[in-house]
């Protein structure tokens, strides 16, 4: 019965210890290169920052899932203005990963994203946008030992104008942005 006893223990002792490899938090930063795309007229790119975190599960050797919350800053410079629109989201990035080769991840998914603050020079301009905007993240990431590297793009897939908003008139907007960012896995 002892032995018995110690066997069970030791099955789910591997157990756990194979499935604490397949899950891990990845914090991670990185800047943006974002702009709108749509009815928008002379904006140009705008250099920001992201940051934040990711848990990962990989459900198979070579595929997984990952959900973050990301701090990032977007928006738009105005060409001829020295001025810059500056949007601040807290996204949520569901990803599904594919991994090609070990180590290198092909990934695609949705992202959620809420508008934190909005700002045109010292202006508040957060009663202009909605509250919500909703993206197509893509992208490939290469890990290096527990690091990893990730470049996406965000595809905007909802308009981010508020309707008859009075600065905007009846234009639609979306978001595009390039992201690169470094993490680091922790296994758990």
């Amino acid at each position: 019965m002892k032995k018995l006893f110690m066997l069970a223990v030791a099955a789910m002792l591997a157990t756990m210890s194979v499935n604490a490899q397949q899950m891990f938090i990845k914090p991670m930063v990185g800047g943006t290169l974002t702009t709108f795309s749509g009815d928008v007229h002379n904006n140009k790119v705008k250099v920001g920052l992201v940051a934040g975190a990711e848990f990962g599960y990989n459900f198979a050797e070579n595929m997984g899932v990952t959900v973050g919350a990301l701090y990032s800053m977007q928006g738009s410079a105005i060409k001829d203005v020295d001025d810059k629109l500056k949007m601040n989201y807290l996204n949520i990035p569901v990803l599904f990963n594919y991994y090609i080769i070990p180590g290198l991840a092909i990934k695609a998914g949705v992202q959620p994203g809420f508008l934190m603050s909005s700002k045109y020079g010292d202006t508040d301009m957060k009663d202009y946008f909605k509250k919500f905007d909703l993206s197509i993240p893509m992208g490939l990431s290469y890990e290096i030992s527990d690091f990893v590297i990730d470049a996406r793009y965000n595809l905007g897939a909802t308009n981010f104008l508020k309707d008859n908003n009075g600065l905007f008139w009846d234009s639609k907007a979306r978001h595009s942005v390039i992201m690169l960012t470094v993490g680091y896995k922790i296994p758990f």
